[in-house]
């Protein structure tokens, strides 16, 4: 077989050939794995919903969806699921699903993905669980704050702009449920956490 010429041209051909052909290998592989994923998913948030809502017998009775805000409605509460997208952080995002009772107390929580820095996501999973030093299960939900932000709830050591993106997630999945609880009223939601927030 004849070698090809190294030229401008040949190169381009070649890397051309490579770039479509590699291309479509992906885009197989993706559609491939599209299903697979979605049920892995699908599955993730069913387990998240029982575990939010202390109830492994929960039944959802109405899905609610808002944007990136998904309610659902269960006989003991709700199981929302909500993202933040962690402002004047390095991250790109918390997603959690929170559990609220009927009268919006805290029954759980998880943290279903962070984009934050390594190990703050993890750490945001333990922190705020019964027990631990942020505890807001068994708090109502709508006015949590850090206490620099004259809340009561303790920041993560040294990543007061992840907590207050976590709990501004929490006031924010309560938001969603006293709209679904009341329609006509209007949620009482902290907001003091900004951009400009620093750690």
């Amino acid at each position: 077989m004849k070698k090809l010429q190294s030229t401008w041209y040949n190169m381009a051909i070649v890397l051309t050939v490579i770039s479509v052909v590699a291309g479509a290998a992906l885009a197989y592989v993706n559609e491939l794995t599209k299903g697979p994923i979605a049920e892995i998913q699908q599955r993730n948030e069913a387990q998240a919903i029982k575990a939010v809502l202390c109830d492994d017998n929960a039944v959802i009775t109405d899905t609610v969806t808002n944007g990136d805000v998904v309610v659902y409605v269960a006989e003991n509460g709700a199981a929302v699921k909500t993202t933040d997208p962690l402002n004047g952080s390095f991250g790109g995002g918390l997603t959690i699903m929170v559990g609220l009772s009927k009268d919006f107390q805290v029954l759980g929580y998880t943290v279903l993905l962070s984009n934050e820095t390594p190990g703050l996501g993890a750490k945001a999973d333990e922190w705020f669980q019964k027990g631990g030093k942020g505890e807001i299960v068994g708090k109502t939900a709508g006015q949590l704050a850090t206490t620099k932000d004259n809340g009561e709830i303790d920041a993560i050591t040294a990543s007061t702009i992840t907590t207050r993106s976590f709990l501004r997630a929490v006031n924010n999945a309560y938001a969603e449920y006293a709209k679904v609880v009341n329609p006509h009223a209007e949620a009482d939601v902290h907001t003091s956490a900004t951009a400009k927030d620093m750690n």
